[in-house]
C-alpha cells in the first residue's frame, strides 16, 4: 500500500522585506489547511528587472529566517538561488518535485496571480499537475480560472492591506514600523540599516 505523500505549500515572493501580512498568510495556510508545512521561497534578483529598491538575495533569506523564528509549520527556502534566472514557477515546481518526491507541492498565490496565471510559462501544466490554494484580495476578481478542479479558493484568509514597498518607504523615510515587522527583523533592520540606506545609495 502507497504511502500519502506530505502535503507541502510554496509560497513564493520577494519578500522585500518580509512583513507580518506575509506571516499571517503563510500561518494560516500551514494550520488551518490541510498543509503539513509551508515553505516561503524567496525569489533572486530578476536580472530584467530594476534592482535599486532590492535587497541582496541573502539578505532578504535571512530576514524571512528571522522572522518566521522556530516556527515549526513554516520553512524557508532559497531553490530558485540556484536555478537558471530568470525563475520560471514552473521549472522550480519540476525541480522540487524530483528532489522530493515523498512530498506532494501546493502553489499558494492571490487572487491577483491568478488572474493572470494565464501568462506564466506552461500555465496549463502547472493546473494539471499541481493543486493552487488561493486566497482571495480585496480589488481583485479571480477570473475564469477560479472554476478550474485544481484551483481552490479561501475567501476567509486575514489580510492586512500592506505591501512591502509601503514598508521600504516607511524605513526611508524614518517612519516608526514596529507594527508591520517581526521583532526580530525590526532589529536586523535597525542594526543594518538596510532599506535607509538603499535611498542614499
Amino acid at each position: 500500500m502507497s504511502t500519502a505523500k506530505t502535503k507541502i505549500g510554496l509560497f513564493f515572493g520577494s519578500f522585500n522585506p518580509v512583513h507580518v501580512g506575509h506571516l499571517i498568510i503563510a500561518n494560516y495556510m500551514a494550520t488551518q489547511t490541510d498543509l503539513r508545512e509551508v515553505w516561503l521561497v524567496v525569489s533572486p534578483q530578476n536580472p530584467l528587472k530594476n534592482k535599486a529598491s532590492l535587497a541582496r538575495d541573502q539578505d532578504r533569506l535571512h530576514l524571512v529566517h528571522l522572522a518566521i523564528e522556530d516556527n515549526p509549520r513554516l520553512r524557508t527556502s532559497d531553490v530558485e538561488f540556484k536555478l537558471p534566472k530568470p525563475s520560471y514557477t514552473i521549472d522550480t515546481l519540476t525541480h522540487l518535485q524530483e528532489r522530493f518526491p515523498d512530498k506532494e507541492f501546493v502553489l499558494i498565490m492571490g487572487g491577483d496571480n491568478l488572474l493572470t496565471l494565464h501568462k506564466w510559462k506552461n500555465y496549463e501544466l502547472i493546473l494539471q499537475q499541481y493543486a493552487l490554494y488561493v486566497y482571495v484580495r480585496l480589488g481583485y476578481e479571480l477570473g475564469e480560472l477560479a472554476t478550474h478542479p485544481s484551483v481552490k479558493i479561501f475567501s476567509d484568509v486575514p489580510q492586512m492591506q500592506i505591501s512591502a514597498s509601503y514598508v521600504r518607504d516607511c524605513l526611508e523615510k524614518g517612519y516608526p514600523v514596529q507594527y508591520l515587522l517581526t521583532e526580530p527583523v525590526l532589529r536586523y533592520l535597525d542594526k543594518t540599516n538596510l532599506y535607509r540606506k538603499a535611498k542614499k545609495e
